[in-house]
């Protein structure tokens, strides 16, 4: 508890979906002083503005989590700004910390990083060997250079940044638009309208077979502290649940939670993306002591209540 004592904290991102749980666990740790640049107020594709932000605040702790992101509509429509949005970002924002000498920067990275076709499970050494799924390589990769920048920066000047690739992500508080939202929250609204209007059946993309590794957002929050208090090397850490399933699954099990008996119907003329997603997690806790506290079942019954206690707010 006492890392946290007289600390000045940055937390890029920290009004969105995972960064107010890691702002609410950072506080509870004991850190008073947590500043949440708001993007109206801190565009961070300006270095002005970031060169800024460090000479008002001088942070001892930046954590990156600011990203522009969304599902496999949204990626495939915005290959370009979720590259550069993505890169500029995180590149100047580490490269400003360093100027500024902030003690230590945590990189978020993500999962879409990795190969398309890497071993089951994901291993960290596999990261270099193969290009990302397709639909979200732009994504991916913008935010692996995070990881060569640190490298770099590690090698040559001392710098202490660390690399967080956390698997998807959800929990409440997500982003519920079917336009931009991911696979989670798109399903738990779908049904939920759907057994609202007695509607008969949902049409899903894909054919339902890829499989996927859930991480609930307050497990990903409590990852993220507990590598920037106890982790200081240069490797990519994985932050999972080790908990694979396919979409298909996936789907029955929102569908049984929400309470729609109607049919799934799937579309294979969309992308199903991703083959497999499941993570080797054993770095993170060995490195750091992380291990999550929330099985999947647990986690959507959780999201699925407060998007019902929410929605008129969405």
């Amino acid at each position: 508890m006492n890392f946290w004592q007289n600390k000045t904290v940055i937390a890029t991102g920290g009004a969105g979906f995972l960064g107010s749980f890691v702002v609410e666990k950072l506080r509870t740790r004991g850190c008073a002083n947590v500043i949440v640049p708001r993007s109206r107020d801190c565009d961070l594709r300006d270095g002005e503005t970031i060169l800024r932000l460090y000479k008002e605040t001088n942070p001892h702790i930046v954590i990156h989590l600011a990203a522009v992101v969304g599902g496999i509509g949204a990626n495939r429509a915005n290959p370009g700004r979720f590259f550069y949005d993505n890169a500029i970002m995180g590149i100047q924002t580490m490269e400003y910390a360093r100027q500024a000498r902030v003690e230590k920067f945590v990189a978020i990275g993500t999962i879409c990083a990795y190969p398309k076709f890497t071993p089951i499970p994901f291993e960290e050494e596999e990261l270099w060997n193969g290009y990302p799924e397709e639909t979200n390589a732009p994504y991916g990769l913008a935010k692996k250079m995070l990881l060569v920048q640190a490298q770099a920066y590690r090698a040559q000047y001392g710098f202490n940044a660390i690399y967080l690739m956390p698997v998807n992500l959800y929990g409440p508080r997500d982003n519920f638009d079917l336009e931009t939202s991911l696979v989670i929250p798109a399903l738990i609204r779908q049904c939920v309208e759907a057994k609202e209007r007695q509607r008969r059946k949902i049409i899903l993309w894909g054919d339902g077979s890829p499989t996927r590794e859930f991480l609930y957002v307050e497990d990903a929050a409590e990852g993220i502290l507990l590598a920037t208090e106890r982790y200081d090397g240069g490797d990519p850490v994985n932050l999972g649940s080790g908990e694979e399933l396919t979409i298909n699954d996936l789907a029955k099990m929102i569908a049984a939670e929400v309470g729609f008996n109607g049919e799934i119907i799937w579309d294979p003329t969309k992308p199903n993306g991703q083959p497999r997603r499941r993570l080797d997690i054993s770095r993170a806790k060995k490195l750091f002591g992380f291990q999550p506290a929330y099985h999947l079942r647990r986690g959507i019954a959780k999201t699925v209540t407060w998007f019902l206690a929410n929605r008129h707010l969405i």
